[in-house]
């Protein structure tokens, strides 16, 4: 088994030479075959320079270098595009991960798809970080059907094939096991390690919750209704449509009746409920247009196999 140990750097200068003697360390004890896929995400430190001369003298260390800063998806995205390994592993760059827990969650790999580590005593402020992530947590929880306790742990073990076809951007690299879901994936959540920040200082503010919370509609849009968007518009549409219907039909009654009807709100919203209905399953219809290209054209899988035979054990 070769592990891929994927690791996105920015502006971590303080901490590179202390994170790779602890990775090597670990790997080498642990004995397992590995690479170290260090992913500069355009820092402006010397963090490159730092990472330049392991490169140099250990077989086992690549280094992958973006031209500006892309998020932390991004070189999760490159990373998994590049590693080499049966199993891949993701850990943050600040220290905050200990490298110890990474056999641990690497011999669950086989028995489960996704292994996702829990900060249970995490190590950071309450107010500005702790307690964002734990709304974050049980709203993508609940919202996805996926149950963990920290989304937002960078240390994670995936089998290879889960992570080689998935698409990430924006904050989309913390809600992977919900999208790996879809394959029928096993996955398995167990404490890891957190130690406090040491030096420098956090990429990551407040400020991004709110691009999650995007981000989570884009994820239960696609996990509901990626092949069937009609399913999404089309009851809307047509409970929109058939009560302006009836709101109209009563309008008509109305007028048929000597009643005045052209000053009355009700036919506005009659007529506004129509046209709404109409947008909405037409919308409906051009997304099953789309999604039928989509398919078509780049031959996306409909289902996935887990193994095919006759019955006997391979």
């Amino acid at each position: 088994m070769l592990v891929s140990v994927v690791v996105p750097l920015y502006n971590e200068e303080e901490n590179v030479e202390e994170l790779y003697e602890a990775l090597t360390s670990v790997m080498v004890k642990d004995g397992r075959d590995y690479e170290l896929l260090f992913i500069d995400d355009g820092s402006t430190d010397r963090t490159l320079d730092l990472l330049e001369p392991f490169g140099r003298k250990d077989p086992k260390v690549r280094l992958l270098r973006f031209r500006r800063n892309f998020g932390k998806a991004a070189a999760w995205a490159a990373g998994f595009d590049h590693a080499r390994g049966d199993v891949i592993v993701t850990i943050d760059g600040d220290l905050q991960n200990d490298p110890k827990d990474i056999p641990k969650l690497v011999s669950l790999i086989g028995e489960y798809d996704v292994v996702n580590g829990w900060r249970k005593k995490r190590k950071d402020p309450f107010i500005i970080r702790r307690f964002p992530s734990i709304i974050a947590n049980w709203l993508i929880s609940r919202v996805t059907g996926v149950n963990l306790r920290d989304y937002g742990s960078g240390l994670k073990a995936y089998k290879a094939e889960v992570v080689k076809n998935i698409n990430m951007y924006g904050e989309m690299h913390r809600f992977i096991p919900a999208v790996a879901s879809w394959y029928g994936i096993k996955i398995k959540e167990v404490e890891t390690i957190h130690h406090p920040r040491r030096r420098g200082v956090s990429k990551y503010g407040i400020s991004r919750t709110l691009m999650v919370i995007l981000d989570l509609i884009t994820v239960k849009f696609l996990q509901s209704f990626s092949t069937k968007p009609m399913q999404a518009f089309g009851p809307v549409g047509l409970a929109c449509g058939i009560s302006g219907f009836f709101i109209n039909l009563y309008m008509v009654f109305l007028w048929l009746t000597g009643h005045p009807i052209g000053q009355r709100p009700l036919l506005l919203l009659g007529v506004l409920l129509v046209i709404i209905g109409m947008q909405l399953i037409g919308m409906g219809l051009l997304g099953e247009m789309l999604v039928s290209s989509y398919h078509e054209g780049q031959r996306k899988p409909l289902y996935v196999l887990r193994s095919a035979g006759n019955g006997e054990k391979t």
